[in-house]
């Protein structure tokens, strides 16, 4: 029987957990990989709840449930999930394990999934709630799959070859590389779990997660740069066993786990960050040696090959002419009151399809309008869209994957007729003073995330204001629109990648914006290649950035008057990058639309 209600979903899990004699179960937004994204097989949060956010997770009790959110939710949350059923809770303020120690009953044994968990978290929430007298208990199978009838089953989509000359390296090349760490390191073998590097090593794409081109499978690689691939068998086609050759071997996904005995004895690398408890506790079983290391693709992959940034490019020129024909659209068609959030959405969608090269978007598009652009990550449905009503804000955040590259923008635009009021022009432009900071500040090599986020922050501060996500994150090339290891951020607490120094050949996205809870949201965002600089009398080595994204501003929310020369400059400069770049891919009437809008402040 279908369970229609969250509430009945909710019911059905306490008297699965009952049934198991458990009093409790954690559901975090996660999969076998712990993707950011993961596939519908893997949505057992959304289900249970009814949220639809990217970061998230529940603990139900016997007698109480909970929400656990950051900053960029806190609206959404209490849009999604009913409050009757669920307390709200705030991370960072609010932690999980000390919620159920406080919680639970004495004795109480909570169970968790070990496929969706690092073991750093199992760890520390066991130590948390043993102080408290409970038990965390690593379960055999997810009770949520148990009570879930409909579940979809995971994506038989076949894997496809990303082509070496969209890569810049084989991947023999980039096997070798990591089997000359491995010998350097002294270790037999890694364990490869999270799906983008898996891609990445292989040059395999795949179509198993939306809107991120990844298979689902594990990798081994070994010393002499051999690997094993866990795949379901059905999704290798002959090209993709053709480019991969002898030297990958293919093996079932489902045989991973038991694979694990082939290790007993030998030296294995994980990476805890990346890989699941999982993994750690059955190599622990069979006699490895486990060390914990840091996925050896994942700083190569963020340093992307001279082929890479050309495709990024041309990635960037592609779409920057599909969001401006979107643009002039919407200049005609936003005043009339006729568009909504989702017709809004359809229309980007439908000019980037335009393309031809279009392989998907890059995450679910952000399409904000009056109330609901104040949700950082809002994700339009039928049940939220509003109209895009005559002299408010429209806050569109979007992007597309393409074979040569992965896009992101947000663009803010004024709704006309009339000119917006002072307040939301004062907002922003310090969202586009910051902008301008972070997009010309040059760097000394070394130099980590966290030490820029300020730049961008600076002038809202001025006003008392701020904003409650990161500056920027890394983006990969036909990979993962949210790519680390670096991150531009406040470095609060550890966070991971704010201490990544940034490293010629980098993308980043440089966002920062201003939300006002109610009434409107704004973000201006461009991706970034960080590149070396040089500069006349410099000591050591220097980096700056280079706009990637290359569409029109809305000047219309501008005021000149808060401006700087330098700033004034820097935006002319910008739009007649735009102008050069896009006008060859536009007609008369979007070219004219585009004159206008890259005409000098």
């Amino acid at each position: 029987m279908l369970m229609q209600t969250h509430e009945a979903r909710l019911s059905a899990l306490r008297e699965e957990l009952a049934r198991r004699k458990l009093d409790g179960f954690v559901v975090p937004i996660s999969d076998e990989h712990l993707s950011e994204y993961v596939g519908a097989y893997a949505q057992r949060l959304a289900w249970l709840t009814g949220f639809g956010g990217s970061a998230g997770a529940a603990v139900v009790l016997k007698d109480n449930a909970a929400m656990f959110v950051d900053g960029r939710y806190t609206i959404q949350v209490r849009d999604q999930v009913d409050g009757k059923l669920y307390d709200y809770k705030s991370v960072p303020a609010d932690s999980i394990a000390d919620w159920i120690a406080e919680t639970a009953p004495e004795g109480a044994k909570i169970g968790f999934d070990p496929w969706l968990h690092t073991r750093d978290w199992a760890n520390a929430m066991d130590a948390r709630l043993d102080k408290a007298g409970a038990q965390l208990v690593a379960l055999d199978s997810n009770p949520i799959d148990a009570v879930w009838a409909d579940q979809p089953e995971p994506s038989t989509a076949p894997a496809f070859v990303q082509d070496d000359a969209l890569a810049g390296r084989s991947s023999a090349d980039k096997r070798g590389e990591i089997a000359d760490w491995l010998k350097a390191e002294k270790l037999d073998a890694v364990v490869v779990s999270a799906l983008d590097s898996v891609a990445w090593i292989l040059n395999i794409r795949g179509a198993d997660v939306d809107h991120t081109p990844v298979a689902l499978s594990y990798l081994v690689v070994q010393e002499d740069g051999t690997a094993d691939w866990f795949i379901a068998p059905e999704k290798v086609t002959d090209e993709v066993t053709g480019a991969l050759g002898n030297a990958v071997r293919i093996r079932p996904r489902d045989a991973f786990s038991d694979a694990f005995a082939e290790l007993a004895g030998k030296r294995v690398a994980v990476d805890p960050e990346r890989s699941v408890y999982a993994i750690f506790d059955r190599l622990d079983a069979v006699g490895a040696a486990v060390l914990a290391e840091t996925d050896p693709a994942v700083l190569p992959k963020a340093i992307k090959t001279a082929a890479e940034q050309e495709g990024h490019r041309a990635a960037q020129a592609r779409d920057g002419a599909a969001v401006s024909r979107f643009l002039h659209w919407l200049v005609g068609e936003g005043p009339k009151g006729t568009v909504d959030e989702l017709s809004a959405a359809a229309k980007l969608y439908g000019f980037r399809e335009e393309t031809g090269q279009l392989v998907d978007l890059s995450f679910d598009t952000i399409s904000g309008a009056g109330s609901n652009g104040a949700q950082c990550h809002y994700r339009v449905s039928e049940e939220t869209c509003l109209p895009l009503a005559p002299n408010s804000v429209y806050l569109v955040d979007s992007g597309g994957q393409y074979k040569d590259g992965t896009t992101d923008i947000t663009r803010t635009v004024w709704i006309g007729p009339d000119a917006p009021p002072a307040e939301v022009k004062d907002r922003f432009t310090r969202v586009l003073q910051g902008h301008i900071a972070l997009d010309t500040q040059i760097f000394p090599t070394g130099t980590s995330g966290s030490a820029l986020d300020v730049l961008a922050r600076q002038y809202l501060w001025q006003a008392g204001v701020d904003y409650p996500h990161g500056t920027g994150h890394g983006v990969g090339s036909f990979l993962g629109v949210h790519e680390g290891p670096q991150r531009i951020a406040k470095g609060r607490g550890g966070q991971a990648g704010t201490d990544q120094a940034l490293i010629a050949g980098m993308i980043l996205s440089n966002e920062p914006g201003y939300y006002k809870a109610g009434e409107y949201g704004i973000r201006i965002e461009n991706l970034v290649l960080v590149e070396e600089r040089t500069i006349d009398g410099m000591e050591g080595d220097w980096l700056g950035f280079s706009a990637l994204t290359l569409v029109p501003i809305d000047r219309t929310l501008v005021d000149k008057d808060m401006l700087s020369p330098e700033q004034i400059d820097w935006w002319n400069t910008y739009h007649a990058k735009v102008r050069e770049v896009l006008a060859p891919q536009l007609d008369d009437d979007t070219l004219a639309w585009l004159e206008a809008a890259c005409q000098p402040l």
